[in-house]
């Protein structure tokens, strides 16, 4: 979406602060021996009393509240009962809607203990994510983002998930402007406009570009042995830096 007036954006700022604080709960909650279906209860509780609703629950009938992926499984994990271990990377992506607005943030976290080849990624992927936020502007090409994506991997040495982008968010969950490569794509002609709704989410990997879907419909995977992290806010374009609506102390 486009935002329109005031009111706009004070209810994605609402939504968006839902949404960060909830992955702030569920990564405080966070330890070994709990299950992934445990921790999304615990997201689905603060979602409830906020008054905010799973958005994939809402609009796609995801089976849980939240997305809860465990190492080589790095998107779209259904919480079930797989227990969480030691030196577990644990993605957790949440997006949600209220009051008819859509906000989605995504963080990896690793459990203790710390391997260090973890920590490093985890960090250049969240460096690439603000690497991002500091340079979109209003005007600039959308294919830009793909392209700090790319540079920023290949500096830090990593590879970038092909077929995992960015998206437009707002009124719903998904919208235009739609798949928003993290590699520069030269075909891509689209402009970042002033108030345009997007959210920027870089997927950083060791030995993988590209994420299989597994039979349950859902969940996204690459070869065990392989890592991944992903960092993702959502953020209204400005002719300066962009507004971070899904801000929060850990983000």
């Amino acid at each position: 979406m486009t935002i329109q007036t005031e009111e706009d954006l004070i209810k994605l700022k609402q939504i968006g602060k839902i949404v960060a604080q909830t992955i702030q709960v569920m990564g405080s909650s966070l330890e070994p021996g709990m299950t992934t279906k445990e921790l999304d209860l615990i997201g689905k509780n603060f979602l409830l009393s906020q008054g905010a609703r799973s958005a994939p629950e809402l609009i796609y009938n995801f089976p849980g509240t939240t997305c809860i992926s465990i190492n080589h499984k790095i998107a779209h994990g259904i919480p079930s009962e797989e227990q969480i271990c030691p030196g577990d990377m644990v993605n957790i992506d949440v997006s949600a809607e209220k009051d008819g607005y859509f906000a989605d943030s995504g963080y990896s976290f690793i459990v203790p203990p710390i391997a260090p080849i973890k920590q490093a990624l985890a960090k250049a992927t969240r460096s690439t994510l603000f690497e991002c936020l500091a340079r979109v502007r209003a005007g600039m090409p959308i294919n830009l983002i793909g392209k700090i994506i790319t540079q920023a991997a290949r500096r830090f040495g990593y590879q970038v998930i092909d077929n995992l982008g960015s998206h437009g968010i707002g009124r719903a969950l998904h919208e235009d402007p739609e798949f928003i490569a993290p590699y520069y794509d030269s075909n891509d002609q689209r402009i970042l406009t002033k108030g345009m709704v997007i959210t920027i989410e870089p997927f950083l990997a060791i030995g993988a570009s590209y994420a299989r879907e597994a039979e349950d419909g859902w969940t996204l995977s690459i070869p065990k042995g392989c890592w991944a992290a992903q960092f993702e806010h959502s953020l209204v374009i400005t002719d300066k830096q962009p507004i971070i609506l899904t801000s929060s102390s850990l983000h």
